[in-house]
């Protein structure tokens, strides 16, 4: 299927894992595509009886999901300097003593370039919509980047404007340059759209976050930025506000069901209590916690969260945090963590962990009315598993639970997003990685000299 042929016909087939509101599974399964746009769901002998000449994607072993939702992920700066950075460094040393830099020196073309890579990576693992965490100088490449991989992804450049930060600027410049941006990038205008994106933590007054979170109101996207991935934060606020940071933002009507907060790991009782009463989003990012020694298995609220039904998305956070951008990695650290954290093998399962992946996730970030679950009308964002390898010899009588508990985004072997064929046998389609790898390791030496500069 070509990217803008909106009559040809495709059926994947598979273990069809729906993740519609019955959780349907079916066995001998297809999933019919007919240009961006599912148009129907049953099983494979069925379909190719209705559509004989269809292309068939997939084998009757493989198993088919939705396409991934990464809720936090950074596709430049770190991506070049892919786990580079030491382990043996506390979290602030990691960002004002390495990323800080790595950015400062970051050229238009590396942004491009990291955003590619970042892109075949999540591509390859089965994401297929992306929530970016923000990147600094060069947004239009990175969109170019995306848009060329075929990627879904809401995309911001980062601002904020406090005194004696590196790349701050006024209120009014950084909001000017978000609705620039959103200008650029209108929702339903392709496949990567723009977002209000802010740094966070104690890097943004509440001028700034109040009218940014006013403007993605007024334009009907959503608002991202960190907080409380350590008690650094918390200690910040109630010294300037006497409030924790989430009660204070909840004062000043920032948040809201447009609002994604990235971490929100070192809650207390008022906090959750106000991220469930705005039904504010959290995206939970546990390789990345676990890598920067955050205190997620100590101090973690987010299963919690999800127990009482709060929004979240998983997300895989920088190429020297959570590192690898695989979604289903993530999935079941998740909800590994929770479940050994309370000893309840009740509260939490792995078939919550796709639900994450997937549905949960979309629903986090504003788009579970068209992606998140195979169903008719929904667009074609489909991940097909190879169940040939030996992490799936014998086949489990539930798919679900073999694909999160043996498996990860290593399996994945062809991608639909928007019904383009993005990846097919494990390769990506839409960008010759191969071709990038002597640029990649020759700006990864560069920045690494500049850093040390």
């Amino acid at each position: 299927m070509t990217e803008n042929d909106s009559t040809a016909t495709t059926i994947v087939r598979g273990t069809v894992v729906t993740m519609n509101s019955a959780r349907d599974v079916v066995s001998g399964g297809g999933v019919v595509v007919i240009g961006q746009t599912i148009a129907a769901v049953g099983t494979f002998a069925e379909l190719s009886a209705l559509h004989p000449g269809a292309t068939v994607i997939g084998a009757s072993d493989d198993v088919v999901t939705p396409g991934y939702v990464n809720g936090h992920q950074h596709v430049t700066g770190d991506r070049l300097i892919h786990s580079c950075i030491p382990d043996a460094i506390d979290s602030q040393e990691a960002i004002f003593g390495w990323a800080v830099p790595i950015h400062s020196a970051h050229t238009g073309d590396d942004d491009e370039l990291s955003a590619s890579l970042a892109a075949v990576e999540a591509l390859t693992n089965g994401v297929t919509c992306t929530l970016e965490a923000g990147t600094v100088a060069h947004p239009e490449r990175v969109a170019d980047a995306l848009q060329r991989a075929g990627m879904r992804a809401m995309l911001g450049q980062w601002g904020w404007d406090v005194d004696d930060a590196p790349f701050a600027a006024p209120a009014d410049e950084v909001l000017d340059r978000q609705r620039r941006m959103l200008d650029a990038l209108p929702p339903g205008n392709g496949l990567v759209e723009a977002w209000v994106t802010l740094v966070g933590h104690t890097l943004m007054s509440d001028d700034l976050v109040v009218r940014a979170s006013a403007l993605a109101r007024s334009r009907g996207v959503g608002i991202t930025f960190h907080m409380s991935p350590h008690g650094g934060d918390a200690v910040s606020y109630v010294a300037r506000t006497g409030r924790r940071p989430l009660q204070h933002l909840d004062d000043l009507g920032a948040l809201g069901r447009h609002v994604v907060v990235a971490h929100g790991v070192h809650l207390d009782d008022a906090e959750v209590q106000v991220v469930l009463r705005t039904e504010t989003a959290i995206a939970a990012c546990p390789w990345a916690y676990l890598r920067l020694a955050q205190g997620v298995s100590v101090a973690g609220r987010h299963g919690e969260l999800f127990r009482r039904g709060g929004r979240l998305a998983l997300g895989c956070d920088a190429e020297n945090a959570g590192d690898a951008v695989d979604i289903l990695r993530a999935a079941a650290l998740f909800v590994g963590l929770e479940r050994d954290r309370t000893m309840d093998a009740f509260s939490i399962t792995g078939h919550h962990a796709l639900e994450l992946a997937t549905i949960r996730g979309a629903e986090a970030v504003g788009k579970a009315g068209s992606i998140g679950s195979l169903e008719a009308g929904k667009q074609a964002d489909i991940a097909v598993h190879d169940t040939s390898g030996p992490q799936w010899l014998p086949l489990s009588t539930d798919p679900v639970l073999q694909l999160i508990w043996a498996s990860d985004g290593r399996s994945v072997r062809d991608v639909l997003v928007a019904g383009r064929h993005v990846v097919a046998d494990g390769r990506c389609t839409t960008v010759d990685v191969d071709s990038l790898r002597t640029e990649a390791t020759a700006r990864r030496d560069f920045l690494l000299r500049s850093r040390n500069a």
